[in-house]
């Protein structure tokens, strides 16, 4: 088995968001020299777009209010308190490298009013009468001191979360709060995460910020990055044909139609067909990832790509 070998760049801690002022900018400590690449890399693409818009964690601490439970008033885990124990605990579980600026996406704006503008016309409020909260945020930040290059593509470690308050009971009393955090592989010639099982935590519960930060250090903890790399190394020395390509999309399509008894003996088929198609044109028309030019078989690492194409 090759050893796969991280190779960091000179090394600097960044301040913990929680830390630093509204005004402050998240900067190394020292300034690093640029790092000369060798592989393919296209402009930063937003890491999810569809109907979300950028945000900082200034407008999400300053502009908008913090829900809470009805029945009993106690707040929620904000989402400006997720992002920095996230990025706290990436701190602490990676002391020695450099970790980015996060970058903040919301959708589903909830709307609201201050006592004060209850009784006026909408075409008369002013920006101090409204109050508001993003249903849905999404972050997400690189640490480019731990990177792998496969196939001529440069892929940095990365971390993220999900928060959406649509699944908590914000009608009930306080109780244990739902996020989706992760940790894997951004491809930095397009936008494609390539997470492993272990690195990606689809329902993490807690109660309180420390439950969240013990819950995500344990979760940077196992995730193994050595193997996560070597696996998906080893995709570029696998390969498929052109029918069994096409098999693979025609199964795929037909999972939906599957009996009930038949499709749960099968893993979960979690493309929809619209994606199905998305992948179908991809494998012809992809800049980055389509079957190579008079060839016949294209390689496992660019299925793998296209599969989880932005």
């Amino acid at each position: 088995m090759e050893t796969m070998q991280l190779m960091p760049i000179h090394r600097t801690n960044m301040s913990v968001l929680a830390n630093r002022t509204d005004t402050e900018t998240l900067m190394p400590i020292e300034v690093l020299e640029s790092e000369p690449l060798n592989t393919r890399r296209v402009n930063k693409l937003p890491f999810i777009e569809a109907n979300t818009k950028e945000v900082t964690i200034e407008h999400l601490r300053n502009d908008c209010i913090i829900p809470v439970f009805s029945k009993d008033n106690e707040i929620t885990i904000s989402h400006p308190a997720f992002i920095e124990t996230v990025f706290e605990a990436a701190n602490q579980v990676f002391p020695n490298e450099r970790i980015e600026e996060p970058a903040m996406r919301v959708s589903h704006v909830i709307k609201g009013r201050t006592p004060e503008a209850i009784h006026k016309p909408v075409k008369d409020l002013v920006d101090e009468d409204k109050t508001i909260y993003y249903e849905r945020m999404m972050f997400c930040f690189e640490i480019p001191t731990i990177h792998e290059d496969i196939e001529g593509n440069r892929l940095n470690l990365t971390i993220g979360g999900v928060r959406a308050y649509n699944r908590e009971n914000l009608y009930s009393k306080k109780g244990v709060e739902k996020f989706k955090v992760f940790i894997g592989f951004k491809n930095m010639v397009c936008c494609n995460m390539c997470i492993s099982t272990n690195g990606y935590k689809a329902e993490l519960k807690a109660m309180s910020t420390a439950d969240l930060f013990s819950s995500v250090v344990r979760l940077f903890q196992e995730y193994n990055i050595s193997k996560h790399l070597y696996y998906m190394s080893a995709y570029k020395d696998s390969y498929m044909t052109e029918t069994q390509f096409a098999q693979f999309l025609g199964k795929s399509r037909l999972y939906q139609y599957l009996p009930v008894e038949q499709r749960k003996k099968l893993p979960q088929m979690l493309m929809t067909d619209t994606q199905i198609g998305l992948v179908a044109k991809a494998y012809y028309n992809d800049d980055n990832f389509a079957l190579p030019d008079n060839q016949s078989v294209i390689s496992m690492w660019n299925v793998h790509n296209l599969l989880t194409g932005g």
